[in-house]
């Protein structure tokens, strides 16, 4: 990859910085009252807008815990063009599942999130005096921070900000990791408020609806954490959970690529200020956007994932209105065969480094690209600008490497089109994915959820609708509906399904479930003697 390739990474970068916590989880003298060990914050709501600060950091790029989640899933790659995006194989690692505890993103991850968890505590400390909203703020950051490291890792360093600095942080694996964050969601539910969906900027912290999200998704995985079969009271309390978000005003909306501006929706139950700028130029080629400096030309997704949804597999342009063609259905997108005009990009401006309009689509970007006008763009060497299904090297033949500049299918999804380099605004957590969660726990104890997910395939313009579902059709529907949003692996070992096939995957990770968690970086198990590596690493 070249190096302007991680020029744009302000916030992962001050994410890094401003979490400096080692990964031991030692206290540093930040804002703390020290004089033996942690004596208290003198400002705790100043550190919980620093700790939402340092969320939008790391959720901002394309890397660390985005690639982890969707990287190493089958709906994104990096292959390497030329000499660009080699790095050493640390992208094609993660895709063909042959990374070990010294990858850069998986000890990035353990860090920073642990990172996030020790300071939450610090917040959550009766010396620290945090107010009602502090609490609710604080429990909600450390439940999501602490699930996040045991979905990816299986155990969890937690340091009691009661004990000596010096004393080494206990590990909550199971059962027991699982009660310690339910019990800080329930805390958050009680003192976080209370937001009424399209409430704006009120949904840029945490609230009811948003723990009761955090607490569904917990719920839904928490026999992969345990053990054992999904846990009929746990799935009828997903649906209670779900329903109380509903009730909240929360609801589908129509629209698909009208969710990810920043104006108020009833989608959006939780965002951060997070620059897109990562997302929207990550795949796109060097001559394919009117952002000045162009894309990176990196990430691309399988053939195989883009078959999912309806349409021509090999051709998607979008009509005269730029609408989805071709039988495509909404979310699929599609390439425009002109561009929008400036004056019609709601969020861009000249600052922005936008010139005249935007030629990108929408969604999934395949065959020949346009310029503003309707000229077919080129490449660098002057060949056709177009991008294909398939993986191929110099030769002809299938390969993760020497591919050319034109390779694979790239997303749009936080698209140039709308001027989004400019806009802080991530979703995080949106009520389509609580939707699809209750029609999950509906089927997995036994209903029948298939009006559920016809209801979101038609608001979404879906052509066809389903019979009586099955589990692949639930998993199908959520990759279509929540690609590119960081769910991919996580849904993927919830269905059994993280361990298959797929083009590239190194053959002795087929079928081996080991990889379902991530190794403990070497550094963190000689810091912490209560850790230990998992299976197979």
């Amino acid at each position: 990859m070249k190096n302007n390739h991680f020029k744009i990474l302000t916030l992962s970068i001050l994410s890094l910085v401003g979490v400096s916590s080692c990964t031991d989880l030692e206290i540093e003298e930040t804002d703390s009252i020290i004089s033996d060990g942690f004596q208290g914050l003198a400002d705790p709501s100043s550190t919980v807008t620093n700790l939402y600060g340092s969320l939008a950091g790391q959720y901002a790029g394309q890397d660390n815990y985005f690639a982890l989640q969707e990287v190493t899933s089958d709906e994104h790659l990096i292959p390497t063009r030329g000499g660009d995006w080699g790095d050493n194989g640390l992208w094609r690692v993660l895709h063909t599942h042959d990374w070990n505890g010294q990858h850069a993103f998986i000890t990035n991850v353990f860090q920073l999130w642990n990172g996030n968890q020790l300071q939450a505590s610090q917040v959550l400390d009766s010396r620290s005096n945090p107010s009602a909203t502090n609490i609710g703020d604080a429990s909600f950051i450390r439940a999501y921070s602490m699930w996040v490291i045991l979905d990816n890792y299986g155990q969890v360093p937690f340091r009691d900000t009661s004990l000596p600095s010096t004393s080494v942080p206990e590990v909550l694996t199971g059962q027991a990791a699982v009660d310690f964050i339910l019990a800080d969601i329930e805390t958050a539910i009680a003192n976080a408020p209370a937001t009424q969906a399209a409430s704006g900027e009120a949904n840029l912290r945490a609230s009811k609806a948003a723990a009761r999200y955090l607490k569904a998704k917990v719920l839904l995985n928490k026999h992969i954490y345990v053990g054992g079969e999904p846990n009929g009271a746990d799935m009828a309390e997903v649906i209670s959970l779900v329903d109380a978000i509903t009730a909240d005003g929360y609801a589908l909306q129509e629209g698909y690529f009208d969710l990810f501006l920043p104006d108020a929706d009833t989608e959006t139950i939780w965002a951060l200020e997070a620059n897109t700028i990562n997302k929207v130029v990550m795949g796109l080629h060097y001559n394919n956007t009117s952002i000045q400096g162009g894309g990176w030309n990196g990430f691309s997704t399988l053939a195989e994932f883009y078959d999912l949804f309806e349409g021509d597999a090999e051709f998607n342009e979008l009509d005269a209105n730029q609408e989805p063609a071709n039988g495509q259905e909404e979310r699929r997108g599609g390439v425009p065969t002109i561009g929008v005009p400036f004056d019609n990009q709601p969020y861009a401006s000249e600052l922005d480094g936008y010139v005249n309009g935007s030629n990108v689509g929408y969604g999934f970007l395949i065959n020949q690209q346009y310029a503003l006008d309707g000229t077919p763009l080129k490449d660098r060497q002057g060949a056709p600008l177009t991008f294909k299904r398939e993986f191929k090297d110099g030769t002809g033949a299938v390969n993760f490497i020497n591919n050319d500049e034109t390779t694979g299918i790239r997303i749009q999804k936080y698209a140039a089109r709308n001027g989004e380099a400019s806009i802080s605004h991530q979703i995080v957590f949106r009520y389509a994915d609580a939707h699809l969660m209750k029609a999950e726990a509906m089927f997995r104890s036994g209903g029948d959820p298939t009006s559920m997910i016809n209801d979101l395939r038609t608001i979404r313009n879906t052509e066809e609708l389903l019979g009586t579902v099955t589990a692949q059709d639930i998993l199908d529907e959520r990759g279509r509906e929540l690609y590119q949003e960081a769910w991919r692996r996580n849904d993927l070992i919830r269905f059994g399904q993280f361990g298959r096939d797929w083009l590239f995957k190194a053959p002795g990770t087929i079928d081996n479930d080991d990889y379902n968690v991530f190794p403990i970086p070497p550094a963190q198990l000689l810091a912490n003697p209560n850790l230990v590596q998992n299976p197979g690493y």
